[in-house]
C-alpha cells in the first residue's frame, strides 16, 4: 500500500456486551473509516448469542461479521489479539495454544484478513522470559502460518507491561531473530510512549528522563526497524492521572501494573487534550510515519472506561472522535 487509510479497532466503538456490533460497525464507516480491527471479543459475544462457543458457531458469527463489514464497504484489517501464547512453561498448555491457533486461522480467512495480532505475554506466572524459548515459540506460529493459504502474517506487539517484552526493542529483537516474512509487528503509540515516556504511578506523570528517553528511542527506531516488517500501526493518547495510579487509586488493581490499568480505563484518541491527552503521539507517529516511511493502515485503538458506557451513542462519538484524530493527524504530518 503506498498510502494511509484510517481504521479503527471494534471495541474501541463500545464493549462487546452493551453495543451491538452492527451499530458499531455503521457508524465506523458512516464517520469514514476504510478499515477494522476485529476484536476477538466481539466475535466471541456475537457466537454467545447465537448459544455455543462451539467452533462451527463461531466460525457462522465470523461469516455474519464478514456480511456486516462487506455491507458498509469495510476491509477486515487484523483479527486480534491472541493472547498469552509466547513463554509458556507448561507446554501442554503451548499446545492448546496451538490448537486455538489453527481455529482462529479459520476465521481469519471468514474473515477476509491475513493478519492475527500477538500482544506481549503479561502473565504473571507461568512463563518465561528466555529468548530463546519466545523465538522458538514464534517461529512455530509463523511456520504454521506460511503453511497457510493465503498465508497468515503475525503482528508482534509490545505491550507497555508486558511482563518480559514490553518496549519496541524488546519486540524488534525477536522479530529479527524469528526471521520468516509472515512475522512482523505492529507500532503502537501508546505503547512505546506509554513506557518510556510516561508513568502513570508518577506525581508527574512521566519517567524521569522522559524526553531525552524517548528522544533516543524513536530515533533508534528509525533506524533499526525494517518497515517492511511492520504490519500496521495504532495511534492513540492517553490521560494524564490526576493522582499518581497506586493504591488507593479508583484505577489501582492490586497485582496489576499500572501501566495496564491505565491503558484499560484511560485511553484517548489524538487532540483530546481537553480530555486529558498529554502523550507525545505525533512525535512517535511521526517517527512511523516519516521516519519509517510507514504506509498502510493506520488504526485509532482506543481502550477507556467509556467503551462500558451504556449510552447508545457512544459508538456513533466514539467513531466521531476517532475520525477526527485521524484526519489531525492527517493534517499535521501532510499524509
Amino acid at each position: 500500500m503506498s498510502f494511509c487509510r484510517p481504521a479503527i479497532a471494534s471495541m474501541s466503538l463500545g464493549r462487546a456486551w452493551v453495543h451491538p456490533l452492527s451499530e458499531k460497525l455503521s457508524q465506523a464507516a458512516h464517520a469514514g473509516f476504510e478499515g477494522v480491527e476485529i476484536f476477538y471479543e466481539d466475535l466471541e459475544y456475537l457466537a454467545k448469542e447465537k448459544g455455543s462457543l462451539r467452533n462451527e458457531t463461531l466460525f457462522a458469527a465470523a461469516h455474519e461479521i464478514r456480511t456486516m463489514c462487506d455491507r458498509h464497504g469495510l476491509e477486515v484489517i487484523g483479527l486480534q489479539p491472541f493472547l498469552f501464547y509466547e513463554g509458556l512453561i507448561d507446554r501442554a498448555q503451548h499446545e492448546q495454544r496451538l490448537q486455538k491457533l489453527k481455529v482462529w486461522f479459520r476465521i481469519a480467512k471468514i474473515l477476509g484478513t491475513d493478519i492475527i495480532q500477538i500482544p506481549s505475554n503479561f502473565q504473571s506466572d507461568g512463563i518465561s522470559g528466555d529468548r530463546n524459548l519466545i523465538v522458538a515459540d514464534m517461529i512455530e506460529v509463523a511456520d504454521l502460518g506460511l503453511k497457510e493459504t493465503p498465508v497468515i502474517r503475525f503482528a508482534y506487539e509490545n505491550l507497555a507491561w508486558g511482563t518480559y517484552i514490553s518496549t519496541w526493542e524488546d519486540m524488534w529483537d525477536i522479530v529479527r531473530r524469528v526471521d520468516r516474512p509472515n512475522f512482523g509487528c505492529c507500532l503502537d503509540t501508546f505503547n512505546i510512549a506509554g513506557r518510556v515516556w510516561a508513568d502513570p504511578a508518577s506525581p508527574s506523570g512521566k519517567t524521569s528522563n522522559a524526553d531525552m528517553d524517548l528522544r533516543k528511542s524513536i530515533e533508534s527506531l528509525t533506524q533499526m526497524i525494517d518497515v517492511r516488517k511492520v504490519f500496521y500501526i495504532q495511534v492513540v493518547d492517553a490521560e494524564r492521572m490526576e493522582s499518581p495510579l497506586v493504591h488507593g487509586h479508583p484505577f489501582h488493581v492490586e497485582g496489576q501494573p499500572a501501566r495496564m490499568s491505565w491503558s484499560r480505563n484511560a485511553r484517548l484518541f489524538l487532540y483530546e487534550e481537553e480530555k486529558g491527552g498529554y502523550l507525545p503521539v505525533v512525535q512517535v507517529a511521526e517517527a512511523f510515519l516519516k521516519g519509517l516511511g510507514y504506509r498502510g493502515w493506520v488504526s485509532m485503538e482506543l481502550f477507556s472506561r467509556t467503551m462500558a458506557d451504556p449510552d447508545p451513542t457512544t459508538p456513533q462519538t466514539h467513531a466521531q472522535r476517532g475520525i477526527r484524530a485521524w484526519n489531525g493527524l492527517k493534517r499535521e504530518l501532510r499524509l
